[in-house]
């Protein structure tokens, strides 16, 4: 079996996606950015529960938190803090 006959489906399957991109356009890019953002809330989540300790600050890192703050920003991270107050059982 030839290099490009195994991965074929890979190939088709990236060629696929560029397709949809192209074809989704405003809709991808927006898709796109809250995904990026995400990930940075994500991994402000991560770096807070390391640090945070130490102030007595600890929220959840899920996709929930992570969405929050990806759409909201800093408000969306006092939202958190605020809900883990009131919350906290």
């Amino acid at each position: 079996m030839t290099a490009l006959a195994s991965h074929l489906p890979l190939v088709l399957m990236v060629l696929a996606g560029l397709a949809a991109l192209l074809a989704l356009g405003s809709a991808a890019r927006r898709l796109f950015r809250l995904a990026a953002r995400t990930g940075v809330g994500l991994a402000l989540l991560a770096l807070l529960n390391q640090a945070g300790g130490v102030a007595g600050i600890h929220l959840g890192l899920n996709l929930w938190n992570a969405l929050v703050l990806g759409v909201l920003g800093i408000p969306g991270f006092g939202l958190l803090l605020l809900l883990n107050w009131v919350l906290r059982i």
